[in-house]
């Protein structure tokens, strides 16, 4: 785990079209998993900036979350 919490820093991109709320709500939602030792891909925060500012919808960040754990879940397995 990073000993750092640097979101914005690693991935800026990706923050550029969100407005002061949706960046803060996204920020917050990465810590809070964040502090219980959830460290977020670039994926990860790809697809909840994406959610943010509604370049999709909640169906297809679910897809999109739950393709991302069977990739994760089939490379623990090997």
């Amino acid at each position: 785990m990073t000993t750092k919490f640097d979101i914005e820093e690693r991935w800026p991109e990706l923050f550029v079209e969100l407005d002061e709320d949706q960046r803060r709500a996204v920020v917050q939602s990465l810590a809070s998993g964040w502090h219980e030792g959830f460290e977020p891909t670039r994926e990860d925060v790809e697809n909840l900036t994406d959610y943010a500012r509604g370049a999709i919808d909640a169906e297809e960040y679910r897809r999109r979350a739950h393709a991302a754990a069977r990739r994760v879940s089939q490379h623990t397995l090997v």
